[in-house]
Order: C-alpha cells, then sequence, then structure tokens
C-alpha cells in the first residue's frame, strides 16, 4: 500500500479524471487523496493560448507541486501535456483513451452543414479553425475560452451559433446529450493525443512508476506516443495548426494521420498518412516522425 497524492486543476473535467485515477488505484490498496490547484491557464481567459505561453500552462503548477513534495503525482489531458517535459520529469503512463474525436455542439443545429451562412462558430484550438475554414470557409470562427462549462454557458447565452469541442470531456461529464454530431477523423483530425489521459510523476520515483504500471492500455500509449512524435518533431504546439490521430487497423499495423495547416489561411491543408508494425514506443515514435518529415517536404513549417 501507498499513499499518494495526486494534483490536479480545480475544473470539473479535471477534477473529473483525477477521481477517475484515485479510484483505479484505490481499487489497488493505496490511498489517495487530491490537491486541487488553480493554473495560469485557468487564469488567463481574455487570450488566446498561442499568445500567452500555450498549454504548458496548464500543468507548470503541477509540476512545482511534484519538485517541492506538496503531491506524487499530476493527472492531465495528453493533449495539455507538452511534446518535452522539463528535466526531472516523466510520463509515467497513458489509460485507455475515450472517444478521441471532435464533437459539434449545438442548439439549434443538428450538424455543420446544417449552419446558415455567416455563423458563429467557437473554438480555441488554432487546429480546429483550418480544419473549420476548410470545410466551411463562409463561417465566422471565433475565439472560445473558459472550461467546459463556462464554453457551453457562453453557447446557451447566444453568444455562438455552435462550439466544437473535444467528445471525451463531454462524455465523462455525462454531458454526451449535448453533442449534436461527432466529426469523423477523416474529416477533422483530432490533436495529438486527444481523448487520452497521462499520469506526469518525478523521474526519480520509481516506486510510483512501478504502481502506475497496471494502470498503462499498451495499445493506447503506442498510439499516442506516435501522435505525439508528429508535434515534437514539428515543434508542435498550440501556436500551430496541428492534427496527429493514430489508428490501429484490422490487419495489426498502426496507422497515422497528420494535417498541417496555415492560420492565416494562405497555404492549403496538408496531409500524411503512413502505417506500419508497431510493437514499441520506439517503433511508434519513428512512425510519427515519418509523417512529420512527410508533412514538411510538403511545405509544411
Amino acid at each position: 500500500m501507498t499513499h499518494i497524492v495526486i494534483a490536479t486543476r480545480e475544473s470539473r473535467l479535471a477534477m473529473w479524471q483525477a477521481q477517475h485515477v484515485q479510484a483505479l488505484l484505490q481499487e489497488r490498496g493505496h490511498v489517495v487523496e487530491l490537491l486541487g490547484m488553480t493554473t495560469r491557464g485557468d487564469q488567463i481567459l481574455d487570450r488566446s493560448l498561442s499568445k500567452v505561453g500555450g498549454k504548458g500552462l496548464f500543468v507548470k503548477e503541477l509540476e512545482l507541486a511534484l519538485e517541492e513534495g506538496h503531491a506524487d503525482i499530476a493527472v492531465h489531458s495528453l493533449k495539455d501535456v507538452p511534446m518535452d517535459l522539463p528535466d526531472g520529469f516523466t510520463l509515467a503512463c497513458v489509460l485507455e483513451r475515450e472517444d478521441p474525436r471532435d464533437a459539434l455542439v449545438s442548439p439549434r443545429h443538428a450538424s455543420l452543414d446544417d449552419l446558415p451562412e455567416g455563423a458563429v462558430v467557437g473554438t480555441s484550438s488554432l487546429r480546429r479553425v483550418v480544419m473549420l475554414q476548410e470545410l466551411r470557409p463562409d463561417l465566422r470562427i471565433e475565439p472560445l475560452r473558459g472550461n467546459l462549462d463556462t464554453r457551453l454557458r457562453k453557447l446557451d447565452e447566444g453568444q455562438y451559433d455552435a462550439i466544437v469541442l473535444a467528445a471525451a470531456g463531454l462524455k465523462r461529464l455525462g454531458l454526451e446529450s449535448r453533442i449534436r454530431t461527432t466529426f469523423d477523423p477523416d474529416v477533422m483530425l483530432p490533436a495529438a493525443g486527444q481523448g487520452a489521459l497521462g499520469i506526469e510523476v518525478r523521474a526519480d520515483r520509481a516506486d510510483l512508476i512501478e504502481c502506475l504500471a497496471p494502470l498503462a492500455h499498451n495499445a493506447d500509449t503506442l498510439a499516442t506516443a506516435a501522435e505525439r512524435a508528429v508535434s515534437r518533431t514539428m515543434g508542435g504546439s498550440c501556436s500551430m495548426p496541428l492534427a496527429a490521430h493514430a489508428r490501429w487497423q484490422a490487419d495489426g499495423k498502426l496507422r497515422i494521420d497528420a494535417a498541417w495547416g496555415d492560420a492565416a489561411g494562405i497555404a492549403e491543408l496538408l496531409r500524411a498518412q503512413h502505417e506500419a508494425d508497431v510493437t514499441s514506443a520506439a517503433q511508434a515514435e519513428a512512425l510519427g516522425r515519418q509523417a512529420a518529415e512527410t508533412l514538411r517536404r510538403a511545405g509544411a513549417r
């Protein structure tokens, strides 16, 4: 039995994620408590993440709690975790993934095609912006910040005709009924790691890494490793309209799809697709790098 303190953001979704990990660890006999924290990413709501430091703003305070010994592990939405962790930290495990797709939420319109010309669609993601612009260049895409409940409230107040959110968060909070439609990944490619939870620890905590090993989902660990390798190779952050999504095929191979867009709307959306037999993290990362290099050769910057 190990006593474990989980550092987590205090949004309703982040708390659900931490409580989910808490329950899994308690089932294995560990004593687990939560340490709720507010991060810079939660505090800055008037500017896009790409202008104030990126998604890493959601994890820095949690890493400080680990470093100072106030907490033992941090639970993150994997898509918020920087591709390269600071020295002394490691991603101990990736849990089984929830639905990785993007979802359209709207009080009046059943699909993207149903939105009238000039409709206002809210999103905080440059990736979603470029993909929405490719699908419906007539739409007005407006910034949307805040936690999940705040975004839904802004929609319900009439500030937007529709918003695009990760399906995983809505499903985890029992809000699946708010989803009007989910986007096929071939239409709107998800972000690297979308739908997955990652657990970060100090690299010197071998005891915790051993405790967390049973929670890891091998297939999703390899798939997200390939996705994150695309972003790492491209220098990806939330200031780059970059997508990467890996899927296991019927023949057992891992297929990676990646896409890069131009936020200014000048260059066309570039896509890459590769697949390979993958049984290790090294092979998964090599597959992701291959996809990134294909984007680069096509003109992605």
